[in-house]
């Protein structure tokens, strides 16, 4: 037995260069199957032939593993940094945006400042506003006090409700204070130009709109009473309409039946003849066209 390669009994011989060569390739191929995605490579595509091809390179691969393997060589590493550097050559210089760095201050606070709210009402404008007083005795030197209005979505505080807003107040080194305030709605006019819109047009609420409330009902008054005791009853109404009810509250008996029986003498009329049927003309020759009788002789 041929044992100069040291292969032991039993196994395959020693691996060739060639088959080295195929195995590397394999198994570049499956690390770069693992890492790489064709479908995100701008230099990978596919001929008519079914062969693919490196756009940046001009090489020719008869499948994906060729291709993966190759992106992996130098050749194409090489012409990858070759085009990167082009490419920032070519773009036109653009200034940087200045980044203004903000350092956050790390004081000491010492509890909230002291405060007083006080409701205003101005007797020439009639219009009324909130006067806030925050007392900072202990203020820092060259330190001006801040304020800001803050909308209910920015805090997390309390939960969010777009009828109120917030207002804040911070001074170095006391805590941030703020007040809720109610918002005013100034209600738009309506536009005169403007013309109105279908759901109006069809008595009908627009969706998302809850519909107007029914009109109030009229207020039910005390029931209509009778004339005093001893005035003379109410004249009997015209027409056909409803006699009014006496004072006492009991309807008038009716009137006595005619006298001489119940019904009078009614004779029934006797039944009219059925219409005659067929068309005009045979209803003139058959009932309208007899022939006179003979006289009687003389």
């Amino acid at each position: 037995m041929d044992r100069e390669w040291g292969s032991k009994p039993g196994s395959g011989g020693a691996a060739s260069v060639q088959n080295e060569a195929i195995d590397r390739r394999e198994r570049l191929r499956r690390l770069a199957l693992e890492t790489i995605d064709l479908a995100k490579d701008p230099y990978f595509m596919r001929n008519h032939l079914g062969s693919y091809e490196c756009k940046l390179c001009l090489t020719l691969h008869n499948n994906e593993g060729n291709y993966l393997a190759h992106t992996q060589g130098k050749r194409h590493q090489t012409n990858l940094a070759k085009r990167a550097a082009r490419e920032a050559k070519d773009a036109p210089a653009q200034p940087q945006p200045h980044k203004r760095k903000v350092n956050l201050r790390k004081t000491v606070k010492i509890g909230r400042p002291g405060y007083r709210v006080t409701k205003q009402f101005d007797p020439e404008t009639k219009q009324r506003s909130l006067l806030f007083q925050i007392e900072y005795p202990e203020i820092e030197d060259n330190t001006k006090p801040r304020h800001r209005f803050m909308s209910s979505f920015e805090q997390r505080v309390q939960s969010f409700d777009k009828r109120y807003q917030y207002l804040l107040f911070a001074a170095e080194p006391y805590e941030t204070i703020g007040f809720r305030l109610q918002l005013y709605f100034k209600t738009k006019p309506p536009e005169t130009n403007k013309p109105p819109s279908a759901a109006a047009t069809n008595g009908t609420s627009a969706p998302g709109v809850p519909p107007p409330p029914p009109p109030p009902s009229a207020p039910m008054g005390n029931p209509p009473r009778g004339p005093p005791p001893g005035s003379l009853p109410p004249p009997p109404p015209m027409g056909n309409g409803p006699r009014p009810m006496p004072p006492g509250g009991n309807l008038p008996a009716p009137p006595p039946p005619p006298v001489g029986g119940g019904m009078p003498n009614f004779t029934p009329r006797p039944p009219m003849p059925p219409p005659p049927q067929g068309f005009q003309g045979q209803q003139m020759q058959n009932h309208g066209l007899h022939p006179l009788p003979p006289l009687p002789p003389q």
